[in-house]
């Protein structure tokens, strides 16, 4: 039986931006930062109070993994902000959204009371958009 999920990735269209954005903007944590060829490296970050969830911050360029045409269609889904999405939580949505915004996050949404909750919604540095929503959406047993 499966037990939990320990690394998956985020695309983005430029690493060392990527690292700036999740690290200097949002706080996560570097845990690798491995050398793997030329311009090539294995990035992973991890939330500050998830340290057993590592985020690749995969690279779409071209490559053996991503032929000139797949690349080039991967960038424009990412920077049209269609391509990936999360949900990241914190303790309070209205002083996270403000420290956010003083760092340069882009948002497209302040926090907004909905259905299920609040949530605000930004978008990384590539393109990526995310919600921000306070654990307490959450029942306990969600997270």
């Amino acid at each position: 039986m499966i037990t939990k999920m320990t690394i998956t990735n985020i695309h983005v269209i430029d690493q060392d931006s990527a690292f700036d954005f999740y690290v200097n903007k949002l706080g996560f944590r570097v845990v690798d930062d491995i050398p793997m060829g030329p311009d090539t490296r294995w990035l992973t970050v991890s939330p500050p109070e998830q340290p057993d969830l590592q985020i690749v911050l995969f690279p779409v360029k071209v490559s053996k993994m991503f032929p000139q045409e797949t690349a080039e269609t991967l960038i424009a889904l990412i920077r049209k902000g269609v391509f990936g999405c999360g949900v990241l939580t914190c303790r309070d949505v209205f002083a996270t959204y403000e420290e956010l915004k003083l760092k340069g996050v882009e948002f497209i949404k302040a926090p907004t009371k909905e259905f299920y909750g609040t949530e605000a919604l930004f978008k990384d540095d590539s393109g990526n958009y995310f919600s921000l929503q306070p654990i307490s959406n959450f029942d306990e047993n969600d997270i």
